[in-house]
Order: structure tokens, then C-alpha cells, then sequence
């Protein structure tokens, strides 16, 4: 599914660490708050309350450990809508071994930042539309690989330079308030949003409905949800009707 304008998709997280279904307070290991079993189960249930696209997230890829590549072609074999994918993709050729296996989209961050040209040579192959990248702040820089290393750029300097690269939508990440059930800083949002054309989905902090209508006044294209939902801080149903601005104003 493609990114639609004046639509916020909501986006239920799905998370794979030791092939369970986890939330970790700001990508710590060790911190799960939340664990459950079949991670595919998990998914067809956010399908069944009518999530039109599902993030997954494979951890252990994302911090250097085996990757769960069977959960995710199980994830795609018994789920039906759009999947876009993120964690431990570091070449060319697995980000395509995803694409092939079925996700809508692959999110790419450590690589598309140290090897840039490898956003281009993927959406010239694959087709923009299916190329996102993650950009993941603390302290207002960028952070990667697993969101250990800083690198001396804002979010708003990378994105621009990705954007002409032929990403096709950007993932931004607040670090500084991922897990935390805080709520967040909107002026990061706006400030991205902004400044490029493609699409940006929003995560970090998101833990209640009046976040999700914050963000909804900002132009973004998507919010990931995790530990919100799983905690039950956010009815997820409920969150859907932010999806349509008709349906909300109703």
C-alpha cells in the first residue's frame, strides 16, 4: 500500500527478539516489557482489528544476532496486508531477499547512511515506493546500528540528501522518547515533515490518543505503535479513526 495524502495510517508494531513478540524501553535489551509468543500470531491479530499496513522489526538482526528470517516469512505467509520490514538489513542482497519474500517495504537505516548509494541502486530496482529509511534521533542527531553509534547529523540534514537518493519514505524515530510512555516533542516532526516531499512516519513516545491527534495536525503519513497498544494505553480501534479526517470529525 501506498502512502496516501491527507490519510495517517496506524501502524501496530510488531517486534521479534529471541522469537518472541517484544517492546523494549528505548531499544535496550534486557528492558522487555512486553512478551509474547508467535510473533505471526500477533500480527494476524492487528490485521483482524483492521491494521491496513504492520511494522516489523527484527531485533536481533538490528543488534548484530542471527536473524529471525523464518518468523518473517511466516509473518508474510499468514498475513494479508502490507508489511513494511526493518532490522539488520545490511546488503543489497538481503534487503532484496525481503522484497522477494513478500514485505510492501524494507526499512533500511546504518546502511543507507554509511553506503548512500545503496538507497539509489535499490529503488532503481525495486522501485522508490518500497524503500524506506530509518532515521533514528538522540540528542537531535542521527543514531545507528541499533541506535549505538551517533553520527554528527540532524535528522533534517540526512533526509534531504535521501530523499534525492530515491528513498521513497522516511521512518523517523525519536530515541529519547521510544518506550518510554511519555509523549514526545512535536516541533522534530513538523521541522521533517517540512523539509522533504516524501512521506514521513512518525515513532517514539506515541501513548495516547491525544498524541496520535497531534499528530495528526502535522502532516505526517503513518505513526508506529508499541508498547502503547500492547499496554493498553491506546485502543488501537479507537486510534483508527484517525486514520480518515472525514471519520475523526464525526
Amino acid at each position: 500500500m501506498s502512502f496516501q495524502k491527507d490519510r495517517m495510517l496506524i501502524i501496530p508494531a510488531v517486534d521479534i527478539k529471541n522469537r518472541k513478540c517484544v517492546q523494549l524501553v528505548q531499544g535496550k535489551p534486557g528492558t522487555e516489557q512486553v512478551v509474547i509468543d508467535d510473533p505471526a500470531s500477533v500480527a494476524e491479530k492487528w490485521e483482524s482489528l483492521g491494521a491496513e499496513t504492520i511494522h516489523v522489526v527484527d531485533l536481533d538482526g538490528a543488534l548484530g544476532s542471527d536473524k529471525n528470517t523464518d518468523i518473517l516469512e511466516e509473518i508474510v505467509g499468514r498475513v494479508s496486508v502490507p508489511l513494511q520490514v526493518g532490522g539488520g538489513i545490511r546488503d543489497s542482497d538481503y534487503a532484496g531477499k525481503l522484497l522477494e519474500m513478500g514485505f510492501e517495504r524494507i526499512i533500511i537505516g546504518t546502511m543507507a547512511i554509511e553506503k548512500p548509494g545503496t538507497v539509489k541502486e535499490l529503488a532503481e530496482e525495486y522501485g522508490s515506493e518500497h524503500i524506506m529509511v530509518s532515521l533514528d534521533s538522540r540528542d537531535s542527531r542521527v543514531v545507528i546500528k541499533g541506535w549505538t553509534e551517533k553520527v554528527p547529523f540532524t535528522p533534517v540534514e540526512l533526509a534531504g540528501r535521501l530523499q534525492e537518493e530515491g528513498a521513497g519514505s522516511i521512518l523517523f524515530t525519536n530515541v529519547d522518547f521510544e518506550g518510554l510512555l511519555k509523549g514526545f516533542d512535536v516541533k522534530p516532526v513538523l521541522e521533517l515533515v517540512e523539509s522533504i516531499e516524501i512521506p514521513v512516519v512518525y515513532s517514539g513516545g506515541v501513548s495516547s490518543i491525544k498524541d496520535i491527534e497531534l499528530l495528526s495536525g502535522t502532516g505526517v503519513a503513518g505513526v508506529v505503535i508499541g508498547s502503547a497498544i500492547y499496554r493498553k494505553k491506546i485502543d488501537f480501534q479507537e486510534a483508527l479513526r484517525y486514520q480518515d479526517p472525514g471519520i475523526r470529525d464525526e
